[in-house]
This record gives C-alpha cells, structure tokens and sequence, in this order.
C-alpha cells in the first residue's frame, strides 16, 4: 500500500481545482498545459508528509513522483525532502533508511516530473543545494547551460535551469555568494519569464547578505537584463536608488 498516495487522495478537494489550474498557468500554450490538480493546497501536503514520511519507500515515492497530479508529485519531493534531511551525510541514521546520495540521485533522475515552479522552489535547496555544499558545484553550472549528462530530456531542461539557480538558496545562507551570481549571469539573457523571476529572486537575496556585490554585479549587466529579473534583484533597495536603476541612470 502507498499512503503517502492514498492519503493524498483523500484530502482532494474539487472545489479548488478550477483555481489552481488557473493558478498554475495549465492552458494550451502555458508553462503548466496539461498539469491536473486534485484541489489540495500546500499546507494540507506538508500536513500529511509530516503524518506519514516514515513510511513511504522508494518504490512509493517512485508512484508518487510520475503522478498526473501536481499535489501528488510535491508531495513526493517533500518526503524525499524529509528524508534527506533525516538521513545521515555519509551513511543511513537508521537501519533501512536511505542515505543521502539515494535521495539525490532519485531527485536528479524525476527532474522531468519537477515540472512547475513550485515543484522546484520547494525541493531544490532543501536537496540538491544541501547536498553541494561541501561538493563541488559544477552540476548547477551543467544543468544551467542544459548540458547535464543524464538529465532525463522532454520538457526538463526549463526546470533544471530554475533548479540550477534556485539551488543556490543554501549557498546563500551560508554566506556564499559566488555560484549565484555566476549561475545568473549565465541565464542573464534567458527568454523565460520564470527563469527571470528566478534569477532576480535569487540576487535580491544574495544582496540582502551583500549589497555591494550585488550592485557591483549589476552595474555592467543592468540596463541589459529582462526588466522583471532587474525589478525583483532590486526590491529591497532603497527607493531613490531602486528607481535610479529602474530609470538608467546608474553608472
């Protein structure tokens, strides 16, 4: 038996289904086409995740992860995230549990199913940025420039670029701040919107540890950046300065 599945099943809720669609941008054409929502919402996951993490296996998670529904994949990514961050670093903490590097490997490997912003934004730090910390990063950089060997194709390459730069969240609050601004300027002139939400974001928080590296790394890059990307690495400015970049006259 899947519980992690089966509860999940069981706290559908219809009357939320039409607005999360919407929410997800799931029309013809749109980043989410196709995806099918079962009406849950995230804290009702996190909810169950908590309830039955322990015992769900790989084989569960697997069932979990290939779901049509978007609530059922999330709440995959965050048992392997609960399971990761239980596990020990070098070997399992408990008898039968995986280690972290099974974690890591089955995230890598479902990156095609990763396939909507939240997906990647709950799940990519917790995982994938953890586990670089102490390694090295050049994968971020590989999956940046979709050059990953082994990233399962189809419709991933979008999401690994966003899991490239949204990973370096936990670099970030470790003060590290050099794979953020590199991974950005690699995606500098991507022509997605959620790359550029993506990469603002994570500038605007490398600033809040740095504002004079994030202003000397937008300096010769600003007037070239997409305007959203430019307007969210900027939020925390002071207005008179957010407002010198937003008019160019920052030099």
């Amino acid at each position: 038996m899947n519980i992690l599945l089966s509860r999940m099943i069981e706290k559908a809720d219809p009357s939320q289904v039409a607005g999360l669609a919407r929410f997800f941008k799931t029309g013809p054409g749109q980043y989410g086409e196709g995806d099918k929502f079962l009406g849950i919402k995230v804290p009702v996951t996190r909810a169950v995740v908590r309830e039955c993490w322990r015992q769900v296996s790989f084989d569960n998670l697997d069932e979990c992860i290939v779901s049509e529904y978007h609530e059922v994949r999330l709440a995959a990514l965050l048992t392997l995230a609960e399971i990761f961050r239980h596990a020990g670093k070098k070997s399992p903490s408990k008898p039968g549990m995986p280690d972290r590097r099974a974690c890591v490997d089955f995230y890598l490997a479902h990156t095609d199913r990763i396939n909507n912003w939240d997906l990647v934004d709950l799940s990519c730090y917790p995982i994938l940025g953890e586990w670089l910390l102490d390694k090295d990063r050049s994968i971020l950089y590989d999956m940046a420039l979709g050059q990953r060997a082994g990233a399962p194709g189809g419709n991933s390459l979008l999401w690994e670029q966003r899991i490239a730069i949204v990973s370096t969240m936990t670099f970030i609050r470790h003060g590290e701040l050099d794979d953020t601004f590199a991974i950005s300027d690699l995606l500098l002139n991507h022509p997605h919107d959620l790359i550029h939400k993506a990469v603002g974001w994570l500038l605007r928080e490398a600033g809040k540890k740095d504002m004079a590296a994030l202003e000397a790394f937008l300096l010769p890059r600003y007037l070239n950046m997409p305007r959203t990307m430019l307007r969210y690495a900027i939020e925390k400015f002071p207005e008179a300065r957010r407002q010198e970049y937003l008019k160019g006259n920052v030099h």
